[in-house]
């Protein structure tokens, strides 16, 4: 089958997030056809190029999100207020301000979260459709009369009291943030030789990764997959408790991403959450239990084999050091290792902590490093055996790829005990790797954790430094105890998060949703007739392989075209030779 694989600053680039698991997944379906659709964040992605691409990979098809450029497209007075008419009811929805009056009166309140939800559905598809006719919104959706209309949904009655306090330089971020997110709205993708050809289309992500499968199951019927590894709307939540913007931005920008992802949690045909809690967010925003499928990550297991296993020659574990791995950034809480570490230095003066990693793009990162390399010089001062000797820190900060630490498999392998300390976390594919290498871990319990170590480690509250401390020293006075918790640790990832399993999973997923998808062009029998499984899967695969015969194009298109005759195949001669 022909799979329309659709990301947001993701594969193919080099840079791009998930990249390593989308690659994973198209290398491992060699059997099937995939297209890429790829949004790109910055120009720097871009520039860095992509990544090398299997022959299963047809096209690629890219678009910018990170720049802003004139369609070259003019309005006339009917498409302005088209435009107009739809946006204002889109808003309106992200304000939760009122339709018109109504003759039976307000309604019932219970219905009132529907209601809004069809209202944002039928405004998006209605500037869908003029973008399809008119060529393009960009330049409209960057318009003075679009913040205007932006500027009366917040100003109209029943408006939340936080959207009514928007001054206009809310408002221009505000609309300048939606522009960006509907430019998939203005790509040409949405045609019977692009997404029109594909099987099914599958998102890598929520939000406007997945906003090019919602135009093509409006217009062309494609059924939609979507994989959330990191919910999309609750990566907008922390990220906009970073930003410097208003109460009025933050909640304007929350309600829109809010209404967005319920109407691709209603449109997907399934929805397959990487984890539980990634599954529970899902649930709250409005996806329907049924639709939900749990496909966890995929790791490599060959890897780390050398170190679980205890191949010889592979790094031993020092039994008195602990390992961090990681991005190392404020969500990582390394703070709080840290003090927990001078507690367990006392209990265990002998001890030492590696950190290995190296900041995360953020540009904040490198600061918090910097903060984080200044405590640890304050905590622990340099210590020497006698007066003759160099001091040493007992904490080490370490990056990947030089001669103490030459690979991944090799910072987990360094220690005895894996710490993860992060207060937010999604899927922790540290914590995975850590498993795979046959390590016990102590970590904090957040997002997926739990659901991932399964009984195979210890977890403490985050933000707890003491409690960090006492199951870290358990670990270190009891080895034997966490050669055992390391063993079924590597059991467990090898059962359950390995590459195979998730390949597995998504090949059984595509044919669940073609086997139910409804045939987009209908073939008859002589008499006129409906004709079952007319459109079988043979007709997918290049060559002879059957007589039937569509008209216009050799795949199945839309359901409105014209019915087609099918044809009884020549019978084969069939003889018997040698070897019969």
């Amino acid at each position: 089958m022909r799979i329309g694989l659709l990301t947001e600053g993701g594969y193919p680039y080099v840079s791009g997030d998930a990249g390593l698991w989308c690659d994973r997944l198209v290398r491992g379906l060699g059997q099937h056809e995939f297209d890429i659709y790829a949004l790109s964040r910055t120009e720097r992605q871009e520039d860095r190029g992509w990544v090398r691409l299997p022959p299963q990979v047809g096209r690629v098809r890219t678009a910018p999100l990170w720049t802003t450029h004139d369609d070259g497209v003019v309005h006339g007075r009917r498409a302005r207020r088209r435009f107009a008419e739809a946006y204002g009811e889109l808003v309106a929805a992200v304000c939760g301000g009122p339709r018109a009056a109504s003759p039976e009166g307000p309604g019932d309140p219970a219905d009132g979260a529907d209601t809004e939800a069809d209202r944002f559905a039928s405004a998006l598809y209605g500037l869908a459709e003029l973008a399809r006719d008119e060529g393009g919104l960009a330049g409209a959706l960057r318009s003075e009369s679009a913040v205007r209309v932006l500027e009366r949904a917040c100003r109209a009655p029943g408006a939340p009291r936080t959207a009514r306090t928007a001054r206009v330089p809310d408002l221009l971020t505000v609309a300048a943030h939606i522009e960006r997110t509907l430019r998939p709205l203005s790509l040409d993708w949405y045609e019977d030789d692009a997404l029109g050809s594909a099987d099914l289309c599958h998102a890598a992500a929520g939000g406007a990764a997945a906003l090019p499968g919602l135009l093509a199951r409006h217009f062309l019927g494609v059924p939609l997959l979507v994989t959330e590894y990191g919910v999309h709307l609750r990566a907008h939540y922390l990220a906009a408790a970073t930003l410097e913007e208003g109460p009025a931005v933050r909640a304007l920008l929350a309600a829109f991403h809010g209404r967005l992802a319920a109407e691709v949690y209603r449109a997907a045909t399934l929805i397959t959450p990487g984890n539980a809690h990634a599954r529970r967010w899902q649930e709250r925003c409005g996806a329907d239990r049924a639709k939900l499928r749990t496909v966890h990550p995929g790791m490599e297991a060959a890897r780390f084999a050398d170190v679980g296993e205890g191949v010889r020659g592979s790094r031993s574990a020092d039994p008195g050091t602990l390992v961090w791995v990681g991005r190392i950034e404020p969500a990582k809480d390394l703070i709080s290792l840290l003090h927990s570490f001078a507690e367990i230095r006392r209990a265990e003066p002998g001890t030492r902590l590696r950190i290995v990693g190296a900041p995360a793009e953020d540009p904040g990162a490198a600061t918090y490093l910097t903060h984080c390399k200044a405590l640890a010089a304050q905590l622990f001062p340099d210590e020497a055996e006698g007066v003759h000797a160099v001091g040493d820190n007992p904490v080490s900060f370490e990056e990947i790829g030089g001669p103490e630490i030459p690979s991944l498999a090799e910072a987990y392998a360094c220690g005895a005990v894996v710490v993860l300390s992060s207060v937010v976390e999604g899927f922790p594919v540290g914590l995975v790797e850590a498993m795979l290498c046959g390590r016990a871990t102590v970590s904090t319990d957040v997002g997926a954790v739990v659901e991932v170590i399964g009984g195979t480690g210890l977890v403490v509250p985050p933000r707890n430094p003491r409690a960090l401390a006492e199951a870290c020293v358990a670990l270190l006075r009891d080895p034997e105890r966490g050669e055992r918790l390391g063993a079924a640790a590597r059991a467990r990832a090898l059962e359950l998060f390995t590459v195979e399993q998730n390949i597995t999973a998504f090949h059984g997923i595509y044919l669940e949703i073609v086997s139910h998808s409804p045939v987009r062009r209908v073939v008859v029998d002589d008499e006129g007739e409906p004709l079952p499984f007319g459109v079988p899967a043979e007709v997918h695969v290049p060559g002879c392989w059957t007589e039937t015969r569509f008209t216009g194009e050799h795949r199945p298109a839309r359901a409105e075209g014209a019915p087609v005759r099918a044809t009884v195949p020549a019978p084969v001669p069939v003889s018997v030779g040698e070897g019969a």
